[in-house]
């Protein structure tokens, strides 16, 4: 118990911090009156975390790339901005977003651009490939834990790259980076496809061992292929890069984004009556898609997506932990806990990959759950209800579990911080209000 009251009062006082700095830069909510019973199709966008390496890996196309299907999440747009301070042409059309690549040029990446976006790390790999040097400072993103960027920096100098760490910046001298073989200390989505990279236009042939094997990574592979590139073993846990000499343009379709599926689908097995989610995929989501037929949930598939019902009656999962793919992934962790409050029984959720994501415990704990923490494991005992409250998101998808819980609670909800949740989320609020749910936008 003295463990939880201590759990209790730190998060109240990094709440009371967040609230601080609020109050000076938000201006938007969502208020939510939930228990409404959602039906119909919602339809899942392109994947962000596949998009933001495959926007900075453009810059190794001399040419024209467009993409067909690129959401409005803010952090893409966040990641334009900086293309553009490096000399990329951006024009918007819809969903068709076409970038020209004629006039690159190698741009210090300052604090200013790379405290809005983790994923700016990786365009240190395409400029060390391009250039031969790069500056950028520290990523920023998410306050979910330590996110080290020392894979990277190991990586790279095992192809020869001279780094320097300097005043919250990294330099990097790239002149003598050749082929060669890198064995990542341990699995790295962001590592992998930042070496994957770099190696691109490397000449000879380039191997990485103990690769991530996220379906995030093997969409990048395809896109550069797409481009001329020769990479092979993508999905796999060795990678095998035959460096070209150029890259040509083309137009490319990035795949459905698997944690916006899995939201809908969570949301669906908590409130939903025949709600289609159009590109949710067993083959990126397969232990989600078993595990809420497991827990008693009505789930059809078919070649577009699923279809899943709820009658509100559902049981706990005894255990799940959150590993590298094709484990369950890190990023369903806070919407599968907001599923978990309601579930029949008890269940145990442990986080194994970031520290600090259990962050939006003490809300759901403010909205009637039942929930114990004990350093990287969370018990959570269902209950009977949620009831509305004031919450606030204390990143992305501690926001999206939130919001779902707020759907679900008798009463109105209020979500602050949503600015958290439009970095991966276009438009929530409209496009879950079409499934019959009672949620705006409203100003502070």
């Amino acid at each position: 118990m003295c463990l939880f009251l201590h759990f209790i009062l730190k998060n109240n006082i990094c709440n009371l911090k967040n609230s601080l700095s609020y109050n000076f830069t938000m201006k938007e909510k969502f208020l939510i009156n939930g228990g409404k019973i959602l039906s119909g199709e919602i339809e899942v966008e392109a994947s962000k975390n596949a998009y933001l390496p495959i926007l900075a890996g453009s810059i190794l196309c001399d040419d024209e790339v467009t993409f067909l299907n690129a959401p409005y999440f803010t952090d893409i747009e966040n990641m334009c901005e900086i293309l553009k301070i490096l000399g990329v042409k951006i024009r918007r059309d819809g969903e068709v977003l076409s970038l020209d690549l004629h006039n690159i040029k190698n741009e210090k990446i300052s604090h200013e651009h790379t405290n809005k976006l983790r994923a700016s790390i990786f365009l240190l790999g395409p400029l060390l490939a391009k250039f031969r040097q790069a500056s950028i400072s520290y990523p920023g993103g998410c306050n979910i834990g330590t996110r080290p960027i020392d894979i990277h920096i190991s990586a790279f100098k095992s192809l020869g790259v001279k780094i320097v760490e300097r005043h919250g910046y990294i330099y990097c001298n790239a002149q003598n980076m050749r082929a060669g073989k890198v064995v990542f200390s341990s699995i790295s989505v962001g590592a992998t496809e930042s070496v994957m990279m770099s190696a691109v236009l490397l000449k000879g042939k380039t191997t990485l061992y103990n690769v991530a094997r996220e379906p995030e990574v093997k969409e990048l592979a395809n896109f550069f292929n797409a481009m001329g590139a020769k990479i092979s073993g993508a999905g796999s846990d060795r990678i095998e890069i035959e460096g070209v000499k150029r890259l040509k343009g083309v137009s490319f379709k990035v795949f459905p984004d698997r944690i916006i599926a899995g939201t809908h689908l969570l949301l669906g097995a908590m409130l939903g009556k025949n709600m289609r989610v159009i590109g949710a995929r067993r083959e990126d989501n397969e232990i989600l898609f078993n595990i809420l037929k497991e827990c008693g949930c009505s789930l059809e598939e078919d070649e577009m997506g699923a279809t899943i019902s709820s009658n509100g009656k559902y049981n706990a999962c005894r255990f799940i932990e959150t590993l590298p793919y094709p484990n369950f992934p890190t990023d369903l962790q806070p919407q599968f806990m907001a599923f978990q409050t309601l579930g029949k029984g008890t269940s145990v959720i442990k986080e194994n990959l970031f520290e600090n994501r259990f962050n939006h415990v003490m809300e759901l704990v403010k909205m009637g759950a039942d929930i114990f923490v004990k350093d990287r494991l969370a018990i959570v005992k269902g209950v009977e209800k949620l009831y509305g409250a004031d919450v606030f998101a204390s990143d992305l998808r501690a926001g999206a579990g939130l919001v779902l819980a707020g759907l679900v609670a008798e009463g109105y909800t209020t979500i602050s911080n949503i600015e958290y949740i439009d970095r991966g989320y276009e438009r929530l609020e409209e496009k879950y209000a079409r499934l019959g749910a009672d949620i705006k936008r409203v100003k502070e």
